[in-house]
């Protein structure tokens, strides 16, 4: 498996997030549907407190062992009271099917249960986003529901599946 690093968003990162916030090939895959100024991206990295429990989510860098940055993971929508959240990737096109993002989801996933102690992390997949599930799956998560007409494209709905990631109780 890949080796890499999740790390804290740095200041220096502004130029690569303005360009994948403003990419919008990737707009239809998550839940942004709209540009963000480079002074509101500055705005989050330098007010951000990189507390999930202050600010209902965390997002890292993502770095290989050379110490290039090849995406972005999430852990948004934060419900502490039943210990799971939802995740969000992006790997750079450069360095997409490399394994990385198998790699992001393994490295998330231990960073949620060692650290945050978290029951589950879940995503909404477009149904039609057979990459994005065949790489959930491969990483360990299950389909649990299909919704209906769940995302717009602006042109028609698609339905997506909720797929989740419910870690194992350790024995005592």
């Amino acid at each position: 498996m890949k080796q890499i690093t999740l790390r804290a968003i740095e200041p220096e990162d502004l130029d690569l997030l303005y360009r994948i916030e403003n990419d919008v090939e990737l707009w239809n895959v998550g839940n942004t549907n709209v540009p963000y100024s480079r002074y509101l991206l500055h705005d989050y990295v330098a007010n951000c407190k990189n507390d999930i429990y202050t600010d209902r989510q965390v997002r890292m860098m993502v770095e290989n062992q050379a110490g290039e940055v090849v995406g972005v993971a999430d852990l948004v929508n934060f419900d502490p009271a039943n210990c799971r959240a939802e995740v969000g990737l992006i790997v750079l096109n450069s360095y997409r099917r490399q394994g990385y993002g198998t790699a992001m989801l393994h490295a998330l996933a231990d960073y949620a249960q060692r650290i945050l102690h978290l029951h589950q992390l879940y995503a909404y997949v477009d149904c039609e986003n057979k990459a994005s599930l065949c790489l959930f799956e491969k990483a360990g998560y299950k389909v649990c529901a299909k919704i209906g007409d769940w995302l717009f494209d602006g042109a028609k709905y698609r339905d997506s599946v909720l797929i989740q990631y419910v870690f194992q109780k350790k024995c005592d």
